[in-house]
């Protein structure tokens, strides 16, 4: 056994086989060179903007340049090893601090220049930054290659010191990305390195129906666990506990998590889950919605906290992509483009944080967990689907976040190609998007309001709270703010008063029923909850235990059922009947879902515009866990290939209806696939069947330990 070797030996080994190896190719000279001209220009500009005569000349701010990239290569092994022994306090503390300690401590050593105070020395440090940026934008037409490059640089270094062999597997999951759209994106050349894989026959793309409902908690059950039955949709109502349960807070997702893992997940042998819902069982955690904590023992997100093109960086372009977001949003009302949303407010905010602080630290930790030798590594990167929801499936912004995603896999490519371990590379997606007009948008009134008129029988009703604002975009920045909470004193209380703020903004994840069993009374508009889901909708009778039938809820509340089918917004309502089938209900007929006869209305078949898997779809939905009393789709426009999303987003998906149902699965042609000599699409379970097989296939799988399972108590 190799003995224990203490962090400063081990930096000076690290540094030591770093300087032995490294030889003077043109690639490494120029890069070298660009790190100074970046420096020189980004030190000049933002000592400029300083009141005073900070420097005596050019030459002054080139020595300075030199001694903060030395200064910077010498100091960030330990500054790292610091920030991850100090813990979340320590990461924040140097995601802020640290490019002005390094600055400082050049501006104490370098001649010529003038003594500084600190809050010059940290504006200096955060302006240098913001024009390093720029900097490498002109040079690359995008600021990533800068960040990526440095990032390599670590992996190279560290993959020297962990000579771990063997076989390897990261699957990377492009979060609502559909396989048409996939398609569209790789022929209109925005997607060059997943072309070049495709067309050069060393991978195959494949695509999986997710069937119902399509979201990501229900996409990442089956993906990383094998699960079907758990996840009804993104939010449900749970009568047994008589709350309702949202996937994007940590505290539900766990519980879930809890409930469908058999320990036996696609990550249980040494892998790390990083960003998921779930965490498939894996060891290592990190900035897992089902574990939420920071990631402040990882040296991935230390590295990307204290480089001088990580963190500071992230926070400049965080900013670029608010403005980028405002602009784009309006253009489209000058424009006015059709179907949109409002585009203001939190997210505004949340774009930036999912599309450049949340990926920049993902890709630093994937790295360092590739340059280390984990067997395999489950990563999310959610960029696409945050944009898409609010912009359109296919609107310009959302297609250009697909070629940063594009980087960011030729990035894993290249480090793939510079650690010991041998990595296969796979892409999934959980679901697609639909675009249309919202139910709100079409009737003036939200779900919610449209079911409480029902049920009291009154035109004029009207919701006090908001049920159609989404809350999956919460859920990255629910995972920080839960980690937090978890951390130090006061990293925790901050975080703790921004979830009570969070939470009193947005009172539907708060909901409250009235919980008194009647059986026979009609119930009051608070006793009936309505669960929406992008393009789905779950409608509960709280204050009656198990699933009720279609005559039940007739009983309880007449002209919901019908009220609802009718309603131009909703395109079927399915309940079960007292005789036992599933009855699927529109406007202008119904029929039993696994019979296919019309046998009711004006005949016309409410499945029909939904595709060929629509009845197998809601036959399965029918047999998960904690199902509403009555289902709804949105109408969906075959014309226009548009669903109509139950809450404010442009881009959907839960139902049926368009691609949302169309996931993807790239993986290298050698991989043996269920199916693979026909054009039919996967289901979830055969695509997680084909990972674990793989895993098998390359002995990275531990046997199973034969045991018998816990009775489980299954609510429907």
């Amino acid at each position: 056994m190799r003995p224990a070797r203490g962090p400063l030996r081990r930096q000076l080994q690290l540094a030591g086989l770093s300087l032995a190896t490294w030889r003077p190719t043109w690639p490494r000279v120029l890069g070298l060179l660009r790190g100074f001209v970046t420096s020189f220009l980004a030190l000049a500009v933002s000592l400029w903007a300083l009141p005073g005569e900070q420097v005596s000349g050019a030459r002054s701010v080139a020595v300075l340049a030199v001694a903060v990239l030395l200064l910077g290569a010498l100091l960030r092994p330990l500054l790292i090893s610091l920030t991850v022994l100090a813990g979340s306090l320590g990461m924040l503390v140097a995601g802020i601090l640290a490019q002005a300690l390094v600055l400082g401590l050049a501006l104490s050593i370098v001649p010529g220049v003038q003594p500084f105070s600190l809050p010059e020395v940290v504006v200096a440090s955060w302006a240098a930054a913001a024009v390093a940026a720029g900097v490498n934008w002109l040079f690359d037409a995008s600021s990533d290659d800068a960040f990526l490059g440095q990032v390599l640089g670590r992996v190279v270094r560290i993959a020297h010191a962990h000579d771990t062999r063997g076989p390897g597997l990261l699957v990377v999951q492009l979060d609502g990305v559909s396989e048409p759209l996939l398609r569209q994106a790789i022929t209109a050349g925005a997607m060059p390195t997943l072309s070049r894989w495709l067309r050069s026959g060393d991978h195959v793309l494949r695509g999986w129906h997710t069937g119902l409902p399509a979201t990501t908690p229900a996409g990442q059950a089956v993906l990383l666990h094998g699960d079907v039955t758990s996840v009804p949709s993104f939010r449900w109502y749970d009568k047994a506990l008589g709350r309702l349960v949202v996937a994007s807070h940590p505290a539900d997702v766990a519980e879930v998590e809890r409930s469908l893992s058999d320990g036996r997940g696609l990550l249980a042998d040494g892998g790390t889950s990083v960003s998921n819902l779930f965490s498939g069982d894996a060891p290592t955690r990190l900035v897992t919605m089902s574990d939420a904590r920071l990631p402040s023992s990882d040296r991935g997100a230390a590295s990307f906290f204290t480089s001088r093109s990580g963190f500071a960086r992230s926070i400049v372009l965080f900013v670029g992509q608010m403005v980028t977001e405002w602009h784009q949003g309006r253009r489209q009302r000058l424009r006015d483009v059709q179907p949109r949303v409002h585009r203001g407010g939190v997210f505004v905010l949340l774009r930036g944080l999912t599309t450049v602080v949340l990926r920049d630290l993902n890709v630093s930790i994937v790295a360092e967990q590739m340059a280390r030798g984990t067997k395999v590594v489950f990563v999310d990167f959610v960029d696409y689907d945050e944009v898409a929801h609010h912009a359109g499936p296919s609107r310009p912004e959302s297609m250009r976040t697909l070629e940063g995603m594009d980087r960011v896999l030729q990035f894993f490519e290249q480090v793939a190609g510079e650690v010991a371990r041998d990595y296969e590379i796979a892409i999934v997606s959980d679901h697609g998007q639909t675009q249309g007009a919202t139910f709100l948008q079409q009737g003036g009134r939200t779900l919610r309001e449209v079911v409480e008129s029902l049920v009291a029988g009154d035109d004029s009703v009207s919701a006090a709270e908001d049920d159609a604002r989404p809350s999956e975009p919460w859920g990255p920045a629910n995972v920080l703010l839960t980690g937090a909470t978890r951390s130090n004193r006061v990293v925790g209380a901050a975080a703790r008063s921004a979830q009570r703020r969070r939470h009193r903004d947005d009172p539907r994840d708060e909901l409250t029923v009235d919980r008194r069993r009647s059986s026979v009374a009609a119930p009051d508009v608070d006793q009936v909850v309505v669960a929406a889901s992008g393009s789905l909708a779950h409608v509960y009778l709280a204050d009656e235990p198990g699933r009720l039938t279609r005559e039940r809820v007739d009983e309880r509340c007449p002209g919901l059922v019908e009220g609802l089918a009718s309603h131009p917004g909703v395109g079927l309502v399915v309940a079960r009947s007292a005789a036992g089938p599933l009855v699927a209900i529109g406007a202008d007929g119904w029929r039993e879902v696994t019979d296919g006869e019309v046998t009711g209305g004006a005949g016309v078949d409410p499945l029909a515009d939904y595709g060929p898997h629509a009845a197998a779809d809601l036959a399965d939905l029918d047999a998960r866990d904690h199902v509403g009393d009555l289902v709804l789709l949105g109408r969906y426009d075959r014309s226009l290939g548009e669903v109509t999303a139950f809450e404010e987003l442009v881009g959907s998906h839960g139902g049926l209806g368009g691609p949302q149902t169309e996931a993807l699965l790239v993986h290298p042609s050698c991989w043996e696939v269920p199916g693979a000599d026909t054009r039919r699409a996967l289901t979830g379970t055969e695509v997680h069947a084909t990972l674990v097989g793989r895993l098998d296939d390359l002995g990275l799988r531990e046997p199973a330990v034969a045991a018998t399972p816990a009775p489980r108590e299954v609510t429907r």
